[in-house]
């Protein structure tokens, strides 16, 4: 069968992209940021996924206001880089998983999810960038090291949905992977965060104490994590920090979380501020 090995935590912030995209990650100001997914890159390679589950959020790229699904599941072959005003990156198309995907799409949805299928679009930073700071940059000709399966959540109008509600969805996540007759070793990707807002008076608000101990408890104490009310995050974390609920995806997908299995080994940690006003964080865990 298949089975989720590790989750993955990071920021997607724009500007991240764009300094990799001009060749600036040596610069005084982003040299702290990129040295904190040194190990990361060097994990992916030692620890090589067949597939990614990839959670996170577009913005008005692939979904308008006109059209906003709360969560939506990529089953397309491939999935381009999308213009979000000045060109697409320079990175490779994503491959998609599409036997997968559809597979997850319809296990989850007869555990009571509604998802939304999506069978074309393209991704945008929020999904581009993780990868670009996990994998590295590729070179000309050279593609992602594995396939990706989208997943994206509205987090951008509200309703949006709850902590708890993305935690129960990452355990049928896991269960959807576990009844695919594949032999898989499958990774989630939780995106976006940590504290930021970007209008409004409290734009440029960046709160590493809320941040420090949101990591510790996504660790130690996911289940009470799971039942913070969207008012934390936005009072706390800026009102764009909501994101962190996609988050709580990733890790209602481990193995702990419905079983007696110890508690995920943390195999890196890594914070930083800011970056292009928002506070970066990262973890990785590995199920034991």
């Amino acid at each position: 069968m298949a089975r989720i090995t590790a989750s993955v935590f990071t920021s997607h912030v724009p500007a991240i992209g764009a300094a990799i995209d001009l060749g600036r990650t040596q610069d005084a100001y982003w040299q702290p940021v990129f040295k904190g997914y040194e190990y990361s890159q060097q994990w992916m390679k030692d620890n090589k996924p067949d597939v990614v589950f990839l959670v996170y959020n577009d913005h008005a790229t692939a979904f308008s206001l006109d059209l906003i699904p709360t969560f939506a599941i990529g089953t397309a072959e491939s999935y381009a880089p999308a213009d979000e005003g000045w060109g697409p990156r320079p990175v490779p198309t994503v491959v998609g998983h599409p036997d997968l995907a559809s597979h997850i799409a319809q296990s989850v949805i007869q555990q009571d999810f509604d998802l939304t299928i999506v069978n074309k679009m393209d991704v945008d930073h929020g999904l581009t960038v993780p990868l670009s700071l996990m994998c590295g940059q590729p070179g000309p000709g050279e593609g992602w090291p594995c396939p990706v399966i989208p997943f994206a959540v509205n987090v951008v109008q509200y309703p949006v949905p709850s902590g708890q509600r993305c935690f129960n969805l990452g355990r049928a996540i896991r269960n959807a992977v576990e009844s695919y007759d594949e032999d898989l070793n499958v990774h989630i990707w939780g995106t976006g965060g940590m504290s930021h807002q970007l209008q409004g008076a409290r734009a440029g608000l960046i709160n590493k104490e809320w941040d420090l101990a949101f990591l510790d408890r996504l660790v130690d104490n996911p289940h009470g994590l799971a039942k913070m009310p969207h008012i934390d995050y936005v009072r706390e974390a800026g009102s764009e920090g909501i994101e962190l609920v996609m988050w709580l995806i990733a890790r209602g997908a481990m193995s702990d979380i419905d079983s007696p299995a110890p508690v995920p080994k943390v195999a890196h940690r890594f914070y930083h501020v800011p970056a292009s006003n928002t506070a970066v964080g990262h973890l990785i865990l590995e199920n034991q």
